[in-house]
């Protein structure tokens, strides 16, 4: 799977604006978390599907970022956490072992 690192407020920007276009997906992951690892894992098994961007969120060292998206998607922090981004707004969010591509893809076809 192809992951963008997000590791700049900036690219929340291109985030909202790609999702006008296709949907996006943010996963929060904290190298403290055995959790985010496994989830993580799990997610980088399967293909990484054309009709999405996948951004990948270090939560240790970008937390000004993650404070960032909560603030501007209106979500819980969490960790592991899946957020995914339709027309600027966050349409699914899910956290922990819950965490699943297939999910995320019923959303996806849910929205187009």
């Amino acid at each position: 799977m192809h992951w963008i690192h997000l590791t700049d407020e900036d690219q929340l920007q291109n985030v909202l604006v790609r999702s006008q276009e296709k949907p996006q997906v943010i996963f929060k992951y904290s190298n403290d978390c055995f959790l985010s690892e496994v989830i993580f894992r799990r997610l980088q098994e399967n293909c990484c599907p054309e009709q999405i961007d996948f951004y990948f969120l270090d939560l240790v060292a970008y937390r000004n970022i993650s404070d960032k998206v909560e603030e501007t998607f209106n979500v819980n922090h969490q960790s592991p956490q899946i957020l995914l981004i339709k027309d600027g707004e966050c349409i699914f969010d899910e956290s922990d072992s819950e965490i699943c591509l297939d999910e995320i893809m019923e959303h996806v076809a849910a929205a187009v």
